[in-house]
């Protein structure tokens, strides 16, 4: 093996990469031999679209396609409707079938901004209702006997649920056993998915090895965080949707904080690890972080739409915030005469929750474009009024 091919492999098994189980040599061994391999991505159609979150994934599975491996993205179709209970406090909501397709319309189109489904090493996609939704409760039965409850309890949320004493459901102790016999029905040599994911994708490692005899190997990629630790998603309403526009990318990233710009570049962008080096040691030499965010953001917007709407986007930040203008695409959102703003605010979803929007007042994060910023939260909506909600979040709202 020639030793440019020895360094691809290092940079696939390196780059945007936590951990790799059983071990790193494992995997690497069985890309120098030029083994035959298929891995997969398992995702749950939560929501409408994709999001950068997702795309971390994506970019790595595209890697490995280049480098010729089998590449199966699979829409959790049933997994779906149950809910993965992973860093989740309380139970999720239930979907039904027809909620979960509807969601997973978009996801392929999306994920074919990676992935290439056609040619001679096309990637696959399926479903996981098509063995799922077949197996007889004596499967099931079967299928929970290779795991205990104590090896359930270990998972952090379900200590945290249980100390708090809110209820945990029997169904999300199955939903690792489902993830996990995923692996089993597609027969696959490995799995990858964010680091949250790693006791699911184990229990799949686990039910191959004692089902199958295979030693399936797996590939947790690190995640992108804000600075409180929380990953981004839909679910702490920071996520950077595929389906955005280039403003609303562009804006997004601006409002990450600095701590994050590295880990953007190394897991949102094509950014090369040497070029990542190098703007870490500008940021060590005084560099301001705003410049570096706004190539980020640049970096980020191109890779989704175009270098000419990354162009585009960034002028246009440039000339809201600097005429403290808003931008043509913020949302507009109708409230009653009288109705208290952080009411509005909330409903518009522009926050997580009343307590953060509360937060927000008390920092004085609120304002009326243009005017004074709004500190009384009992503040009513009388007529028609922009607001800032924190840097980088507007609003329309028109009263009616």
């Amino acid at each position: 093996m020639t030793l440019e091919k020895k360094d691809e492999i290092d940079n696939l098994l390196n780059h945007g990469i936590e951990q790799i189980y059983p071990t790193r040599d494992f995997l690497k061994a069985k890309l120098e031999r030029g083994e035959k391999l298929s891995l997969y991505l398992g995702i749950d159609p939560t929501g409408p679209s994709l999001h950068i979150g997702h795309a971390i994934v994506l970019k790595k599975l595209r890697d490995f396609q280049r480098f010729g491996v089998k590449i199966i993205l699979l829409i959790g179709d049933f997994t779906g409707m149950i809910g993965d209970p992973t860093d989740k406090t309380a139970v999720r909501k239930t979907q039904t079938k027809e909620e979960v397709l509807a969601n997973a319309k978009l996801y392929k189109k999306q994920a074919s901004l990676f992935l290439q489904f056609s040619g001679a090493n096309k990637a696959e996609l399926k479903y996981n209702s098509k063995w799922l939704s077949k197996m007889s409760f004596e499967d099931v039965v079967h299928l929970a006997s290779h795991f205990t409850v104590q090896q359930m309890l270990e998972r952090d949320m379900f200590q945290k649920r249980f100390s708090e004493q809110k209820p945990i459901h029997l169904h999300e102790f199955l939903y690792p056993l489902m993830q996990g016999y995923d692996s089993v029905a597609l027969d696959v040599d490995g799995e990858i998915g964010g680091n949250d994911q790693t006791f699911n994708m184990l229990a799949g490692r686990t039910l191959m090895k004692q089902l199958k005899g295979k030693e399936k190997f797996v590939i947790t990629m690190k995640l992108l965080a804000d600075s409180g630790g929380l990953k981004m998603g839909k679910t702490t309403n920071n996520a950077v949707s595929l389906a955005d526009s280039p403003n609303e990318m562009f804006g997004k990233v601006m409002s990450w904080s600095d701590g994050m710009i590295l880990s953007g570049f190394e897991l949102c962008t094509d950014v090369s690890s040497l070029e990542i080096e190098n703007i870490k040691n500008d940021l060590k030499n005084g560099t301001n972080p705003k410049d570096i965010k706004v190539r980020l953001a640049k970096e980020v917007v191109a890779l989704y739409h175009s270098s000419r709407d990354a162009d585009e986007a960034e002028k246009n930040f440039t000339e809201t915030f600097s005429r403290k203008g808003i931008s043509d695409d913020a949302e507009v959102f109708s409230a009653a005469s009288g109705e208290k703003i952080i009411d509005v605010i909330v409903r518009a979803k522009l926050v997580a929750s009343k307590t953060e929007a509360r937060r927000l007042f008390d920092e004085g994060a609120v304002s009326e474009i243009g005017g004074e910023k709004i500190t009384d939260q009992a503040f009513g909506v009388t007529k028609d009024i922009n607001v800032k909600v924190g840097k980088h979040r507007f609003l329309k709202i028109k009263v009616s």
